[in-house]
């Protein structure tokens, strides 16, 4: 994933706002990233790569699935999740 591909794919937040929010604002908590722009409050299906970045010492470096499987896994998530209610 590159820094301007969406992280969060319901709205639209691209990592680099992510990495930015983290190194600015130093959160203490991963869920204070919802706090950049709504970051996994859709879906959440970006939470636990939010996690990720979140933990991180370099989010920057931390690799991530590549756009187009990405956003595949995330449609059989969400397939997944109307499926279970």
């Amino acid at each position: 994933m590159k820094p301007d591909d969406d992280l969060c794919l319901c709205f639209h937040v691209p990592r680099r706002k992510v990495e930015q929010f983290i190194r600015v604002q130093k959160p203490r908590r991963a869920s204070e990233l919802s706090e950049c722009f709504g970051a996994g409050t859709g879906c959440g299906w970006c939470r636990p790569f939010l996690q990720r970045l979140f933990d991180s010492k370099q989010p920057d470096s931390e690799s991530l699935p590549e756009p187009a499987k990405y956003q595949s896994d995330r449609k059989d998530y969400r397939r997944q999740q109307s499926d279970d209610c």
